[in-house]
Formats: C-alpha cells, sequence, structure tokens
C-alpha cells in the first residue's frame, strides 16, 4: 500500500463536504472536507504500487482546472487514470449540489 500527498495552490473556498465512490475492484472512493487554507491537499492511498507519476499527471490537469480550497482523501483499488478523472469531477458535481439545498 503506498500513500502519496499532493499540494495545490487554491483561491475557492465554497466547498461543501462530498463523499463519491467504493473501494473495489478497479475503482477509487474519494472524499471531500473544506479548507480555510488556500491550497488543495490531497493524501492517495492505493493498493497499486509504482503510478506515481500517472497520479501526478491527472491530479495536475484536474487541479489546473478547478482551485479549489480543500483537503481530498482519495482511496484507490486500481482504478484507471479515466475513471479518476471522472470521480473527481463527480464528487466537484455533489460538492456543488449543496449549495442550493
Amino acid at each position: 500500500m503506498e500513500t502519496r500527498l499532493f499540494k495545490y495552490p487554491a483561491s475557492k473556498f465554497n466547498v461543501h463536504r462530498a463523499h463519491i465512490g467504493v473501494v473495489g475492484s478497479g475503482d477509487l472512493e474519494i472524499l471531500l472536507e473544506p479548507s480555510n487554507e488556500p491550497y488543495t491537499y490531497v493524501e492517495l492511498r492505493t493498493g497499486i504500487n509504482g503510478f506515481e507519476e500517472t497520479w501526478k499527471k491527472v491530479l495536475d490537469r484536474f487541479f489546473s482546472n478547478h482551485d479549489l480550497a480543500a483537503n481530498i482523501k482519495i482511496n484507490d483499488f486500481g482504478a484507471t487514470p479515466g475513471v479518476v478523472s471522472l470521480r473527481l469531477e463527480q464528487v466537484l458535481e455533489v460538492s456543488k449540489s449543496y449549495e442550493n439545498a
């Protein structure tokens, strides 16, 4: 099991707590918590070793478009980069849905 930490600058503080996905074969779970710091901290836990560069590229791409201030935990069980991107977009969508609730 690998644990990786990533940090991205952030300026949007209108984030709400959200949870998406399940830890299962080929999938992942993302837990999003709001933060008061001007950064997003990502804690990635994965059972698949050796893909740090791939993770970095996927996360860099996502956070270049979304500069939300949050603490994010990702629990991975072999998700492909496409699934990772989809789940990140989904957790952001769920978080935004609480703005109008």
